[in-house]
């Protein structure tokens, strides 16, 4: 969502989206190796402790990761703009994944415990792009790579990087569902200037318009149909907030009403959307009508801050100004879960009790 100018970031390029989709595809771009051990989720144990962040600009240090591997985080989740890409080339793209590799911040989180990612505008190749990013399966190629998908994944065998895990033990399960918020996302309508609209984006009301497109939004049913105990959505993008005009769900409010008549219609459990982009911290409750609440904790950005935070009428607690990471603590025997705003000095900002069998139909 954020672009930047080249005073402050000049090593970001910027792009307009092609009219034309991509005839390139993931054979034609060459292996990467970026010289990093990559550590797989075990999903036959549940994690405690889920660390998750997002907007990390690569040309500058990352000392937050670091409170990360303190606090003992059993797993890291990437939200998006987990690079600052901004590029059509893959070579542009490659060098700036490597100066992430290499950072000692970055080598010692994914040392300590697996983590595994979404994308947003920046990693995905363009400011605020859409499906009509031209370099797509390239810039999908490289995603996988550096991320260490196994494979035989499924999220390499079909069109975006959407997938999940499913975490067990003890008769307790964990879903970690995996949006694609870019590969299928049609254009968002800029601002008029009428009404009460604000910043870049307005509403639109068109009915065709689409955020995951219908192949992902079938898969996703058949994964809200999975029992699970807890289900962490992630979605680089805010779905649990009011709008304030920057890129979200609210720009396109049908499928984000479509999100939540599909949780009632499949009586899923346990949802908790996690997010990013936004370049800061806060955690949204909302209350939709024949469901449980929906939580939604932004955490952003790793390096990245924004001058003016947005009203939210959702949000509990604080907005969270300073870089800033997200965690959830899950208590599987008291069946409680722990939601977490936490700073660049490692200080817990916001804190959310919340009884996972609150969370259920």
């Amino acid at each position: 969502m954020r672009i930047f100018s080249l005073f402050l970031f000049g090593a970001i390029l910027a792009c307009q989206p092609a009219q034309q989709e991509s005839t390139e595809t993931a054979s034609d771009v060459d292996p990467y190796s970026f010289g990093s051990a990559i550590v797989q989720p075990d999903t036959q144990r549940l994690p405690r402790r889920i660390a998750f962040g997002s907007c990390a600009d690569q040309n500058r240090p990352q000392p937050i990761l670091r409170h990360v591997v303190d606090r003992q985080a059993e797993l890291f989740i990437y939200l998006g703009d987990n690079i600052y890409g901004d590029t059509e080339e893959m070579s542009v793209l490659q060098a700036k994944y490597q100066m992430l590799a290499d950072k000692p911040e970055f080598q010692a989180l994914r040392a300590a415990m697996p983590t595994v990612a979404v994308w947003d505008d920046h990693d995905y190749g363009a400011n605020d792009a859409g499906r009509h990013y031209p370099k797509k399966d390239s810039s999908k190629a490289m995603f996988m790579d550096f991320w260490g998908v196994p494979a035989t994944s499924l999220r390499r065998q079909h069109p975006g990087i959407y997938g999940s895990h499913m975490f067990e033990e003890n008769g307790q399960r964990l879903q970690l569902i995996l949006l694609d918020t870019r590969t299928f996302r049609d254009h968002l309508l800029p601002n008029d200037g009428q009404g009460d609209h604000k910043n870049d984006y307005r509403p639109n009301p068109n009915p065709d318009s689409t955020v995951l497109g219908e192949a992902q939004w079938a898969w996703l049913e058949t994964q809200l149909q999975e029992p699970a105990d807890l289900r962490i959505i992630a979605s680089s993008i805010q779905f649990g907030h009011s709008y304030n005009g920057w890129e979200s769900w609210t720009n396109i409010p049908h499928e984000q009403q479509r999100f939540l008549d599909l949780i009632a219609r499949t009586r899923a459990n346990g949802v908790v959307f996690i997010s990013g982009d936004v370049h800061w911290g806060e955690i949204s409750r909302r209350e939709p009508e024949r469901m449980y609440p929906l939580y939604d904790v932004t955490a952003s950005g790793i390096n990245q801050d924004w001058d003016k935070i947005e009203p939210n009428t959702y949000r509990v607690g604080d907005a969270v100004a300073e870089y800033n990471v997200g965690m959830m603590e899950v208590d599987w025997e008291a069946r409680r879960l722990t939601l977490l705003s936490i700073d660049q000095d490692n200080r817990e900002r916001n804190r959310v009790e919340v009884a996972l069998d609150s969370l259920r139909f």
